[in-house]
Order: structure tokens, then sequence, then C-alpha cells
């Protein structure tokens, strides 16, 4: 009979539930609260709607005042990494909460000039901004490198999951009373905000890291750089998904003279393949080198994109949900893991809110570019520009210079020096974008 007791025995990988139970507390309440506080987002997606039929705005106005609040989120994405290092991740996680909810409360209850409902919504984008970074940065704290990559997939999975039914609540809220439908979101997210001020603790971070450079700011080059390096041209792979966003609706009803109900479609195949293959992928991703994951989770955006593009019908559209999906999965885990494992404790929650800055970026530029491409060259255009995205992001992911996972090998205090410099995957790269010592 085998045993497991032998060094080279592998042990039977464990089921997700055993896996989350081993999480601190303290995460398990943050999943939780991050997938209830996404599925109670009923204002947002109905905020255009609410402007136009309650306040008596015209489309273009409430375009642009929804423009013009969705600063916010590029705002409150760089206010997080400072707020959680003076005042600690919780801290930062109940005061996005809290504007979120205090924005939502002026939009839903005042009347002013229209100025007002840009600034409103500015406040709650703020909240909005913040959350995601701090909560990433939470997981860098508690999590150990080998459950980092199960930890941000969870967090992803919940995220999509409260994404797809918040809407659909929103909708149901909406139909009875615009008032409930804000009632409903700021209650949920203020609920929130008390779980977590009571089940996580105002410090989190663990005090065991050693600094490896001096100075708190993110530089191009320097210990930090090929992670900076990641984080910019993670946009190449982010850009699509906005993009999609915008363009689905339009190409969909107007190009295909389809019903908008196909988006909705989409967004439930979307969510389909997250939770069906996310955990799938998950259990794979340690097993291969970052550029590798990297450039395949570039292969599929190009590949999903590629079908939309070439052969755009109603079955093109579903099918390249599928093939792009797998590609957001493992980018989406991808990126934050590395910060987390190659980062300083101190600076943590200024990349991880780079990277928030690096989506508020992309929902602010993307769909302005797109829509300038498609009023002066059609449809046609937009999706030969949205294919070649990830192909710029497949070539500078394939010469940035990246290094390994941590979890991959475990530091020890014998291996510390040497893993500077043997954990690098070679690549040309931008000049000093990695260098090897402190």
């Amino acid at each position: 009979m085998a045993t497991s007791t032998g060094e080279g025995a592998a042990a039977a990988p464990k089921a997700w539930p055993a896996r989350f139970k081993e999480l601190p507390l303290p995460l398990r309440v943050l999943f939780v609260t991050s997938f209830v506080n996404r599925a109670g987002m009923f204002v947002f997606p109905l905020l255009a709607v609410y402007l136009v039929r309650s306040k008596g705005l015209g489309t273009a106005e409430a375009g642009l005042l929804i423009s013009v609040g969705s600063t916010g989120l590029l705002v409150g994405s760089l206010l997080s990494g400072p707020v959680c290092d003076l005042r600690g991740r919780r801290d930062a996680l109940v005061a996005a909460l809290v504007l979120n909810a205090v924005g939502y409360l002026g939009l839903g209850t005042l009347d002013g000039a229209p100025w007002t409902y840009a600034l409103l919504l500015f406040v709650a984008l703020v909240g909005m901004g913040m959350f995601g970074p701090a909560a990433n940065t939470l997981i860098a704290d508690l999590a150990t490198p080998e459950q980092r990559p199960f930890s941000y997939t969870v967090s992803y999975i919940g995220n999509n999951l409260g994404m797809g039914i918040g809407p659909l609540l929103g909708g149901v809220a909406a139909a009875y009373s615009y008032h409930v439908m804000f009632a409903g979101n700021i209650v949920v997210g203020l609920l929130c905000a008390v779980v977590i001020r009571i089940w996580v603790p105002r410090d989190t971070r663990t005090g065991t890291a050693a600094p490896k450079a001096a100075g708190g700011k993110v530089r191009f080059g320097g210990v930090h750089g090929h992670v900076l390096w990641m984080v910019l041209a993670s946009f190449f792979y982010v850009a699509p998904l906005i993009g999609l966003e915008y363009v689905l609706p339009l190409a969909v009803t107007t190009e295909l003279n389809a019903s908008a109900g196909l988006v909705g479609v989409v967004y439930t195949v979307n969510s389909i393949v997250v939770v069906g293959l996310g955990l799938q992928l998950e259990k794979r991703i340690a097993s291969y080198p970052i550029r590798t994951l990297l450039l395949v989770a570039g292969v599929l955006w190009a590949l999903g994109l590629a079908v939309l593009d070439f052969g755009f019908s109603l079955a093109a559209v579903l099918a390249s949900t599928v093939v792009w999906t797998l590609g957001e999965i493992i980018a989406s885990v991808v990126v934050p893991t590395y910060i987390a494992d190659h980062v300083d404790e101190h600076r943590v929650g200024r990349f991880m809110a780079l990277n928030g800055f690096v989506l508020g970026l992309a929902r602010l530029v993307v769909p302005f570019g797109l829509g300038l491409i498609w009023e002066n060259h059609g449809a046609r255009p937009v999706l030969h520009t949205m294919l070649v995205t990830p192909l710029v992001g497949i070539a500078v992911f394939a010469v940035l210079r990246i290094r390994s996972s941590a979890a991959s090998a475990p530091a020890t205090p014998d291996s510390a020096s040497a893993s500077a410099s043997a954990s690098v995957e070679a690549g040309p790269g931008p000049a000093d974008a990695v260098r090897s010592g402190a």
C-alpha cells in the first residue's frame, strides 16, 4: 500500500472548501463582504437611467456627468495606497464603503444643479475606487505565498458573481422605486463596513519582511521596477475588457440588429466560465512560469477577439466570450499575486493602488477612444483596434524581465541572497527594469 510519508509522495489536492477554511478568518470575512457589497451595487449600472428618467437630464448630459464623476475611480485608486499605509487596510476598506454610501445618499435624496450630481457621483466612486486595491492589499498581508493565487481567484470569482447579481436586483428595486434602489445600495454597503470593522484587525501587516530599498515611492527602475512595468503593461489586457463593455451593446443592437438582451446573455456566459473554470485554472497556475501565463492570457484574449472580429455574428459573440474570459481569469489572478509576491510589505498598498488606477484609466480613455474611431470609421475598425491591443500586450510581456513566483520556490535564509538573481526569467526588457541587489 502506498504511503504519504515519503519525500516524493504527492499529497492529494484539497477541495476548494477545505482550502477556503484554511484561510485566515479576516480574509474569509473580506471575501463574503466583497461579494455581498458587489451584489448590493444597485445604483451604478442603472445610473444613466436614473439621471434621465428621475432627474430629467438629456442622454448626452447624463453621459457627460457620469464621465466627469467617474474620475473618482482614478482618485480613489490613488488614495487607497496612502490610506492603507497611514491608517491601515481595515480603515481604508471602511472609509471606501462609507464614502460610497455618502455619495449615493446625496444622489438619491438631493435635488440640485446638474454639476452637483457629478460631484456626488465623484464622492461615491472615490469610495468604489479605493475598495479594490485595499482588498488586494489585505490579501497580500494575510495570505501566504502558496495561498495567494487561490485567494485572488476566490476574490475575483466573488466579485464577478456579485456584479452579475447586482444589476438584476437593482432592476427589480428600481422598478418599484429609485429610492428603494439607493437605500438598498447604501444599507448593504454600511452593513459590510460594520462587519469589516468588527472582524478585520486594524494592523494586518506581519512586520517580518525586511525592506529591500529605502523610501516609499513607485519608481520605474530599481528593485521594484519589474513590478511597475508589469502593472503598466497589464493595461493591454484590461483595455479589451472595458472596450467590450462599450462596444458589445452598440454592435449587437446596431450591426446585428439583435435584442439588447443578448448583452445580458454575454455577461451570463462570462460568469459561468469564471465560476466553472476559475478554480480549475488556479490549480494549474503555480505549475507554469509567470511569463508563460501572461503570454497565454494574451493569446486567449487575441483568439477571442479574433473570433469576434473576423466572424462577427450572434454565435461568434458567445463563442468569443468563452475564450477571452479564460484570458481575463489568468491575468486577473497573476498580476495582483505578482505584486504581493515581489513588493516590500510597506509598498504593497501603493502598487495595488496603481493596479486599480490602470483599470480606472482604461474606463476613462477606452470608451472615448473607441467612440471616436466608430464615429469616424465605423464598427469594423473598432474591432480591429481591440484585437491589436492584446497583441501589443503579448509583445511587451515577451520582452519584460519577469521574476518567478515566490510560491514556486520557498525562500530560506541560506537561499535568500541567491533568489534575487536566480529567480529572474531572462528577457531584454527596459533598461534597469530589474536589479538584483538592494
